[in-house]
């Protein structure tokens, strides 16, 4: 990218983070008169577009209210005007692992071309603060495509990441500037799709100058991968022939072009990774590396600190902000660290209305969001430009695909401003929460819990590197479980590890967590209306099987996000099989003074 491309796109940045009033007026403007006569706004607002009017009788909804539409379209009704006058070209297909089932979200040419700017606005920010690394080297980025799933209306549905990587632009670019060949995201198999993309990319390590995946857990399974399979991947560069179980044709295909014998490689790769202590191994291993582009923010965050104990100091980018129903946000000081992260909106993109969330103390709300799914019907939105710093809020979208008053599901915690645009950090999924009896623990409260007990874990040279949880009901009083997976930070990789575990830290650790929770809780422990938190350690790899069970389900490996509590039963049996120690508070939290 030359500099004054770079710079035309920052300064267009500039403009519009500036004009966000204007911005978002005439936005809302385009969409109401564009769609004012479809099915569904017709039925609430008979083709007009006053902008008053869409606030007071077009109700907030969730995508439950939206699907029977989008099922219609999806069913052979596409060329009717059910939400949007633009045609479709497609759907989104998100993930579902951020808290329910996969969802379909209308794609049109403009918003695919939104998309692409997204991209193009975060490269330009990277080439400002890293030069243009295009023209030095490549990046090695996990990628990871799905088969589209082909509705009756012959539309089809695909993840946001696989969409983009069947764009000819992006292929076009592919050979020179990534590691990856195309056959390998394709992979149907992703542990060989994994294998040939980590292959490739040792064999071309002098030429990486990124690496990266869209979320950090992606990375993390990266490097762990090399470190249960460095020995395998190392004969295969010495011989130049690929293992046997690598069947996929396409796999096959990449490696006879790429693969040669080069026992030189072989050994050097082989002393590096031997080494007693793998802290900064990334950096060993590709030394040319300026960073790693992933996702670190929200859920992501527990997994920064065994990904800081890989890359060795090398900066964790969290780039943007975006989600199935649209490019929401951009991060303009991406050298900050995962914790300090905030993003900016992008007022061109969707039309947003934010909804307040009361704090149950003068805590942080960053960590003490408690929700009310009712309170809607009370609490009047506010605009992007009105929204205030400190205040977290709920997001609603309105865009020109077709979803109108629309709640993502995310909570936000705005930080401040960039020129008249709001930034905030991310709090954690509206529809993701704990709870025994009468209280609900948000994601927020948990992400703030863990990581207060998880820095008893650093006396002992232990790492936590996943976790999730459930809420047990099966006796009475129910109780909270935090499944917990731990690692030496160097040396022993046993997978029994719970025989290293001492009883006393475990139990304060269970402590600790509870200490760190909300006020009801506390207070539900205290009068035995809620049982002792629990801390069940799992094997090494019991996260790896649960990963494998989602995608196994038709979650994208690329979107994959472990969730924060889990709701499935067959995932609850994944975990339990894999318990190798227990552990129970054993004592009630601190109550406040």
């Amino acid at each position: 990218m030359a500099t004054n491309d770079y710079e035309s796109v920052l300064k267009m940045l500039e403009e519009i983070t500036t004009n966000a009033r204007q911005i978002q007026e005439q936005l809302l403007g385009e969409i109401l008169s564009k769609n004012a006569e479809t099915e569904y706004l017709q039925g609430f607002l008979h083709g007009q577009t006053d902008k008053q009017l869409f606030k007071k009788n077009v109700p907030i909804v969730t995508y439950d209210h939206i699907k029977p539409y989008i099922d219609r379209i999806a069913n052979g009704k596409a060329s009717s005007d059910i939400l949007l006058v633009e045609p479709l070209i497609g759907f989104s297909l998100s993930s579902g692992t951020s808290g329910g089932q996969p969802k379909l979200i209308p794609i049109t040419a403009e918003s695919a071309n939104v998309t692409a700017a997204l991209g193009n606005l975060h490269l330009s920010l990277m080439v400002k603060h890293f030069g243009d690394l295009s023209q030095v080297g490549k990046r090695m980025e996990l990628l990871f495509a799905k088969p589209d799933v082909e509705t009756p209306s012959g539309l089809k549905a695909s993840a946001v990441t696989t969409r983009a990587f069947k764009e000819s632009s992006f292929q076009a670019i592919l050979p020179k500037l990534y590691t990856s060949p195309y056959e390998t995201i394709f992979c149907p198999d992703t542990k060989q799709s994994t294998y040939c993309q980590l292959l490739f990319g040792l064999i071309q390590r002098d030429e990486v100058v990124v690496i990266g995946s869209i979320f950090a857990a992606t990375v993390l399974r990266g490097i762990k991968f090399i470190e249960n399979n460095w020995r395998e991947l190392c004969s295969n560069i010495k011989t130049g022939k690929i293992s046997d179980w690598i069947t996929d044709s396409g796999c096959r295909k990449a490696a006879s072009l790429i693969l040669k014998p080069n026992p030189k490689l072989a050994d050097l790769l082989e002393d590096i990774c031997s080494c007693k202590s793998w802290e900064g191994i990334v950096r060993k291993l590709w030394p040319k590396t300026k960073y790693i582009g992933t996702v670190c923010t929200g859920a992501m965050l527990q997994f920064t600190a065994e990904l800081e104990f890989y890359c060795g100091g090398l900066p964790l980018v969290s780039g943007f902000y975006a989600c199935s129903e649209g490019a929401i946000a951009i991060n303009i000081e991406p050298l900050s660290k995962p914790s300090d992260v905030s993003y900016t909106i992008l007022p061109n993109t969707v039309y947003y209305e934010f909804l307040p969330i009361k704090e149950d103390s003068v805590t942080d709300s960053l960590n003490q969001v408690q929700l009310n799914t009712s309170r809607h019907k009370d609490t009047e939105t506010v605009d992007l430009v009105n929204v205030k710093p400190g205040q977290c809020y709920e997001i609603l979208v309105t865009s020109p695909t077709g979803l109108y008053r629309y709640r993502v599901g995310d909570i936000i915690k705005v930080t401040g401003f960039h020129n008249n645009t709001p930034q905030f950090q991310f709090v954690g999924r509206q529809n993701v929460a704990l709870g025994v009896d009468m209280e609900r623990t948000s994601e927020a409260d948990i992400l703030k819990a863990v990581a207060e007990a998880k820095a008893l874990l650093d006396p002992l040279g232990l790492i936590l590197t996943e976790y999730t949880s459930y809420g047990d009901t099966s006796s009475t009083p129910g109780h909270y479980v935090i499944f917990w997976e731990i690692k030496p930070k160097e040396g022993n990789n046993n997978n029994d590890n719970g025989k290293e575990l001492d009883p006393k830290v475990m139990e304060e650790c269970c402590s600790k967590m509870e200490d760190s929770l909300h006020f009801t809780y506390r207070m539900y422990r205290k009068e035995n209306i809620i049982a002792a938190l629990e801390i069940r350690v799992v094997k090494q790899g019991a996260f790896e099987a649960l990963l494998d069970y989602f995608v196994s389900n038709g979650a994208s490996l690329s979107q994959y996000k472990t969730p924060i509590c889990i709701k499935s039963k067959e995932a609850l049996n994944i975990l339990d099989s894999r318990v190798i120690a227990k552990f129970f508070s054993p004592r009630t939290p601190i109550q406040d003074n």
